[in-house]
């Protein structure tokens, strides 16, 4: 047995949390096994960050690393210096690598099975439209533990490394504000340990049911976006939807993030349309967002070159689950133009999916595979779709993350480097968030 075994082992027989508690006791511990609690300083020993490339001619063939202290105060990095291994004061990081932690960055926390009993999907009838139906009949009883359940959401995806997402809220007749009011109750339970940016998502359409006067209301609340879903195959009128929805961003200084499973002309009109109001809102640029977006996976070269550089110059953003199998998307053609790219999980489990593990490393990795992104250089890159593009080395292999006065927000991952890391899926051993040792 090892003396960290035995310092865990010390500690929570004198916590009276026994040895059942392990698991929820970080692993990163000092020689005396303590953490590091809320709003405490402390230094990380042994911690292994990224440094540089190594070359064969033009290649990038490996990722240099060292071992380095890093202090935390105030929910910052304050310094990063040569490693002290000896310092027992230290909290040991084991060598393991330090990444920046990962986001989230479309997810539905208001409505889940997680933390319940295991339920798989039912065989869909009736498309968006049908599934709207299903809700009308299954959030009242939902909405009763949606809180509980959220926190249970939150707990699984700090468990892969994220300290950040950003949520979808039903905002809709069947529900009204409640899941709204439900789910800040969680997010204030765990905010220490992670962060929310909201949309008011018009689930059941804006027009399509009377979700009008609710997102007017919702949007004079705590939320950061306003949502939609498939204007013209919901609420039958792309223009009316889009108009709607810009206003109401406008007079609130909301962003948004619009659903659009539209693969068809509709799709491409949407997408279009959603690129002429921001510019024509320019205020907007950098705040807009479309979530799936699969048309752009059904466009030919050309068409998907040209959309992209609108994207691109329109600041708009795509966020992709990285969907697969048929619709593979353009990622990159969208990263040429310089879109900004993110994902999410999407659904975890619940009456949409039943596959989501709550790893957006996963999805980093699945991107990885589907473009061919094998090269050490390639497999480092795709890291920044899991860290809301964050990453240690830019493209010349200069650090450029961490450096004194980052938020600490990182993760610890049991691999040599973040190709590694995205190869391996390599699994998370402890997460940081505002400085505070949350798993």
């Amino acid at each position: 047995m090892s003396r960290s075994e035995i310092s865990r082992k010390d500690f929570l027989k004198k916590s009276g949390l026994g040895l059942a508690g392990m698991a929820m006791v970080p692993e990163v511990l000092n020689a005396q096994g303590l953490t590091a609690g809320k709003g405490q300083d402390y230094t990380l020993k042994n911690v292994r960050l990224e440094t540089g490339f190594d070359y064969e001619g033009e290649d990038v063939v490996h990722t240099r690393t060292g071992l380095f202290s890093v202090a935390v105060s105030d929910g910052k990095i304050k310094s990063i210096s040569p490693n002290a291994p000896g310092d027992s004061r230290a909290i040991d990081a084991k060598g393991w690598l330090m990444l920046p932690a990962f986001k989230d960055m479309h997810i539905h926390l208001d409505k889940t099975f997680y933390g319940g009993s295991w339920q798989a999907t039912r065989r869909r009838t009736g498309g968006v439209k049908g599934m709207i139906v299903l809700e009308q009949k299954i959030l009242p009883d939902m909405l009763k533990t949606s809180t509980a359940r959220a926190e249970k959401l939150i707990e699984l995806l700090q468990s892969k490394g994220s300290s950040f997402a950003r949520s979808h809220v039903n905002i809709e007749p069947t529900s009204k504000l409640q899941p709204l009011k439900n789910l800040q109750k969680a997010i204030e339970n765990k905010k220490d340990g992670f962060g929310v940016e909201l949309v008011a998502f018009p689930q059941h359409g804006v027009f399509y049911t009377d979700t009008v006067p609710y997102l007017k209301e919702a949007a004079q609340m705590d939320i950061d976006f306003i949502g939609g879903l498939d204007p013209f195959s919901i609420d039958g009128a792309i223009e009316k939807t889009i108009d709607f929805t810009v206003q109401l961003a406008l007079d609130h200084n909301k962003g948004i993030d619009i659903h659009l499973h539209e693969s068809g002309e509709s799709g491409l009109k949407t997408v279009e349309y959603l690129i002429k109001k921001v510019n024509e809102n320019p205020i907007l640029k950098k705040k807009t967002f479309v979530s799936h977006c699969f048309v752009l996976g059904k466009l030919d070269n050309a068409k998907q070159e040209e959309i992209a550089e609108q994207l691109g110059a329109a600041g708009v953003g795509i966020v992709s689950t990285i969907p697969f199998g048929g619709l593979i998307m353009p990622i990159p053609a969208l990263y040429k133009h310089n879109v900004t790219v993110l994902t999410g999980n999407d659904s975890i489990i619940d009456h949409w999916n039943t596959f989501g593990s709550g790893s957006v490393l996963q999805k980093a990795n699945l991107m990885a595979h589907l473009y061919g992104y094998s090269t050490e250089f390639l497999l480092s890159r795709s890291l920044k779709l899991a860290t809301g593009n964050v990453l240690p080395l830019n493209d010349k292999g200069i650090q450029q993350w961490p450096k004194a006065g980052d938020a600490a927000d990182v993760v610890l991952i049991d691999a040599s480097c973040s190709a590694e890391a995205v190869a391996r899926i390599s699994p998370v051993k402890s997460l940081i968030s505002k400085g505070n040792i949350v798993y």
